[in-house]
């Protein structure tokens, strides 16, 4: 079983999501006692999101890159982000490590063709939903159009995530705000919802939806396991 290097606390409630994920699913497939070759590396998440906001990209990505090589170093065989939203940094981190990285668009696109969607909503922080980095490889690389809410529910979204999920807080309401942008979006034609920010999936599953759902750090997660076990 090849080793999975995992770059975590992005924020840290999503990362104990990954690594039951990841150890459910080599038990699933091996059973008994059979558990993933993991390596973390948590970050400190309040640094990391005060870059985000100051718009300090190239700070904010050299505590990336910084993770990733001490990853690589302690022996992992390939690397995730344990976050969307820190993809903006992959071009960076896989200058800087010889270990391929297992890139969430990539895995979320081929989910997403798969089902055949052909306007899938993109639910995430606003960083995600408004720059380049994420919506652009979806296109540029697999052909998937994501769409985003308008500019208020995306403030919605990104608050939640940031002031509720990222700090262990989950409530009706917040599900109920959620649910109903993504009723809206179907109004208004879309085939598909992705959960765009790994903490989504602390609030709403894929059977709360009417729409497939594509959820980001499930998918990333399995095809982990996928590469641990070729």
């Amino acid at each position: 079983m090849k080793t999975i290097g995992l770059i975590g606390g992005i924020s840290w409630e999503s990362t104990v999501t990954y690594y039951q994920m990841l150890n459910r699913a080599v038990r699933a497939r091996l059973g008994g006692l059979h558990s993933a070759r993991v390596i973390l590396n948590s970050v400190e998440f309040k640094e990391v999101a005060d870059y985000q906001s100051a718009g300090d990209w190239d700070s904010a990505c050299r505590i990336m890159v910084e993770a990733a090589q001490s990853i690589e170093r302690g022996g992992a065989d390939c690397l995730l982000i344990g976050a969307n939203t820190m993809h903006k940094c992959a071009e960076a981190i896989t200058a800087a490590v010889d270990i391929p990285l297992i890139h969430i668009a990539d895995v979320t696109a081929a989910a997403i063709k798969e089902a055949g969607c052909k306007k899938p909503l993109l639910l995430a922080t606003r960083y995600t939903m408004e720059q380049d980095f994420y919506r652009g490889h979806l296109a540029s690389r697999h052909g998937v159009n994501a769409v985003v809410p308008d500019d208020d529910a995306r403030t919605v979204v990104h608050d939640i995530i940031y002031n509720e999920l990222c700090q262990g807080i989950v409530t009706p309401l917040a599900k109920e705000k959620y649910l109903n942008i993504i009723a809206d979006a179907v109004q208004n034609g879309c085939d598909g919802v992705i959960f765009g920010c790994t903490e989504i999936g602390l609030l709403l599953t894929p059977d709360d939806v009417s729409i497939p759902a594509f959820d980001t750090a499930h998918l990333h997660a399995e095809a982990a396991v996928d590469f641990a076990l070729s």
